[in-house]
């Protein structure tokens, strides 16, 4: 008998769950953390509380599935989506703290790309509508306001990720900077078309390309962690809504989910293309499973 182990990192807690070749739960640990409000409308996160709680918490559902790391088969990671940091690659320490999904202080911001006429093509290009929900603002506020950002940039040590990204290259010791088409596709950067991150969107957004982390599948084996106890390969990721759908069994076109947690979110699977909606939904990835990518309408309350 061979297990998985699923880590949720979430807005509020940790959880990781142990499951058995027969998919039923036989261990499970699960930690809050702190949130971080420095200013009116500003969320963070300290990006080691979250490696912190992952690791301790799939130590707590190895110990109550009482099994070894060495009997785990895969790890996969779905996490929150849009919450970005930027860490120096040679350290290994984040140079500042995370920015939360539901952060707004880049509202202006946004609000200054519309006046600019850029809403359009962002949408054609990303099937996003432009907020401070997203990613792309975010790395850029922290390229500008960060002390030393832009220089560690040039320098090429600077590495973005969303938390998946981040997770991920800790528990492979610095090795791995990767994140999936699902968690890619939240940033605002990313080209539903190509497949690929934007150069157009990159230029506007004033991002190196040489911070951001290779796109891969959702489902194939990244590399492996030894953290645990024991050699495990890590083996997927996926935004936290585009897992839920997937976990929801909704693998054909027209297939729905809804969600409620820290918001409430609603997607329906949309086929191996995307589709523009006339409603103000978002089109997104719903995952990249070998060369085949599906797609999914999102609804989103924050």
């Amino acid at each position: 008998m061979g297990y998985i182990i699923a880590v949720d990192q979430g807005t509020t807690s940790t959880r990781s769950i142990v499951f058995d070749d027969q998919f039923a739960i036989v261990g499970q640990g699960q930690e809050e953390f702190e949130q971080h409000f420095p200013n009116s409308g500003w969320v963070e996160h300290n990006p080691k509380d979250l490696l912190a709680t992952v690791i301790s918490t799939c130590k707590k559902a190895l110990n109550d599935a009482k099994i070894k790391a060495n009997e785990i088969l895969a790890l996969g990671i779905t996490n929150q989506r849009e919450t970005t940091l930027l860490w120096d690659k040679v350290t290994g320490n984040p140079i500042y703290n995370a920015i939360v999904w539901q952060d707004r202080r880049t509202a202006r911001d946004c609000d200054r790309l519309k006046a600019a006429g850029h809403a359009q093509a962002i949408r054609r290009k990303t099937g996003l509508v432009i907020d401070a929900y997203f990613s792309a603002t975010k790395i850029a506020w922290l390229l500008k306001h960060v002390k030393g950002a832009r220089a560690l940039a040039r320098q090429g040590r600077l590495a973005f990720g969303t938390i998946d990204t981040w997770l991920i290259w800790k528990l492979t010791g610095g090795t791995v900077h990767v994140t999936d088409a699902s968690n890619a596709s939240r940033t605002m950067l990313y080209n539903l078309h190509t497949g690929d991150w934007d150069a157009e969107l990159l230029k506007l957004f004033k991002v190196p390309r040489s911070v951001l982390p290779e796109v891969r599948g959702s489902s194939e084996v990244l590399s492996e962690t030894n953290l645990l106890g024991g050699r495990i390969p890590i083996a997927g990721i996926a935004g936290d809504q585009q897992a839920a759908l997937f976990g929801q069994c909704c693998t054909r076109p027209g297939m729905v989910k809804n969600t409620y947690g820290t918001g409430c979110f609603m997607l329906m699977q949309t086929g191996p293309k995307p589709i523009v909606s006339k409603n103000n939904l978002l089109s997104t990835v719903a995952w990249r499973i070998g060369s085949r990518t599906e797609f999914a309408l999102e609804g989103s309350i924050l």
